[in-house]
């Protein structure tokens, strides 16, 4: 950890070709295995396609709304004060509430049994976009226990 500065320095990624979106562009990079790009892409548009076809709406409008019903708000952080260790709830970053919703909706989509990745991504999200599913338990979790905690918010930093 740096002494005296900070590193702010964020890369930043490139908006995708195809919808022009750098949200699509980092949920591609995130669901990559071994940087195989090309084949992650695929699964994404393909599960875009499968989206599309079961709903008959725009699949990136889905992706968007399913995106952001994941995105939680609240969260827990250990605190230790006095020897003691205290779970206390805190606001989500922005970079840090999208980082956790993908990373929620890949780890559910790759927990579920259908055939294909591009059909477990897809259900997920339709899953995601109704309110249900894993990762919107994961999220509700989150803020049951950051409800739970709310009496140490006052050793909030």
């Amino acid at each position: 950890m740096p002494r005296k500065k900070r590193g702010s320095l964020k890369r930043d990624v490139t908006a995708d070709p195809k919808y022009g979106d750098k949200t699509v562009t980092k949920f591609i990079n995130c669901l990559m295995w071994d940087g195989k790009k090309s084949v992650s892409e695929q699964i994404f548009y393909d599960m875009l396609g499968i989206i599309a076809e079961k709903t008959k709406e725009d699949p990136l409008q889905i992706f968007v709304k399913a995106f952001d019903n994941v995105k939680p708000s609240l969260e827990v952080r250990s605190r230790r004060i006095g020897g003691a260790t205290y779970q206390v709830p805190t606001e989500v970053r922005p970079d840090r509430r999208d980082m956790l919703a993908r990373r929620w909706i890949i780890h559910a989509a790759r927990a579920r049994s259908e055939n294909t990745m591009s059909e477990r991504l897809a259900l997920e999200l339709l899953d995601a976009y109704n309110n249900r599913g894993t990762s919107i338990k994961k999220k509700e979790d989150t803020h049951k226990m950051a409800e739970a905690n709310k009496a140490f918010a006052h050793y909030r930093w």
